[in-house]
């Protein structure tokens, strides 16, 4: 390799003539950063405090709404059997963030709505099957209210997982953008400019995909919970209106 060419390469690799030292810690970034980037860093910390409000409240909603629901189907066992159609009325609405108690409390109130209005109307023409379509259409209604509260600030988890490194990357461009016009204006060359405006530009992706990477897992494992828990409302739903169908209730009265 000639001379020339190892000088060049040298006078390349190092920084220009009085350059400042730069300093590639957060704090000393966040000073060297243009206003663009700043906002971009303050709206990225804005959506990772938001995701963080979200993935902390569902995880505690889910898990009240899994121990309450447990409580109540365990409950039903000896209420259902009993006769105490009442009761669990009554419990169901204590154990209201419960996404079982939701639905299958007012399924079992729609029963004992229909069955009143039966013996009421000492069956006229309502026919047996009255009372269990009244039953799935109360479930229906609630099971889709439970599960759209169950799904609530998922929607918001998952814009913010899509859309950080996107916000990232915009801090980014505009970063380095900057980065060369300093460059242009100032006549300065070498690596070491080069690679402090890239690293500083740089901050922003990065920060972009610390907040989506937490978004994306947490929204498909949440997504997941609420999955098995609309599992969990149509599997007790169906055992339920099963069991009122085989104890011959809903029946209009004989006469």
């Amino acid at each position: 390799m000639s001379p020339a060419l190892v000088h060049a390469l040298h006078l390349l690799a190092l920084p220009a003539e009085g350059a400042p030292a730069v300093a590639f810690d957060l704090l000393s970034m966040w000073h060297s950063m243009g206003p663009f980037a700043r906002a971009v860093a303050v709206v990225l910390g804005a959506m990772s405090a938001y995701s963080l409000g979200v993935m902390g409240e569902r995880l505690v909603t889910y898990a009240r709404a899994g121990s309450e629901s447990r409580r109540y189907a365990e409950e039903l066992r000896t209420l259902l059997p009993a006769g105490r159609y009442a009761d669990a009325i009554a419990l169901a609405r204590k154990l209201h963030r419960g996404h079982l108690p939701r639905v299958l409390g007012l399924a079992i109130e729609e029963h004992e709505r229909g069955v009143a209005a039966l013996r009421q109307g000492g069956g006229g023409e309502l026919g047996g099957l009255d009372v269990v379509a009244a039953m799935n259409r109360a479930i229906e209604r609630s099971s889709l209210r439970a599960v759209a509260d169950l799904r609530r600030g998922l929607g918001a988890l998952a814009t913010i997982g899509s859309t950080a490194p996107f916000v990232g990357l915009l801090g980014t461009v505009a970063g380095i953008i900057t980065a060369f016009q300093a460059m242009a204006a100032t006549g300065s060359g070498g690596l070491g400019s080069v690679s402090a405006g890239i690293a500083e530009a740089l901050v922003t992706t990065a920060f972009g995909l610390l907040v989506a990477i937490p978004a994306v897992m947490m929204f498909n494992y949440l997504t997941r919970r609420v999955e098995d828990m609309e599992v969990d409302i149509s599997d007790s739903a169906s055992e339920l209106v099963d069991y009122f169908i085989k104890e011959g209730h809903g029946r209009p009265p004989q006469g």
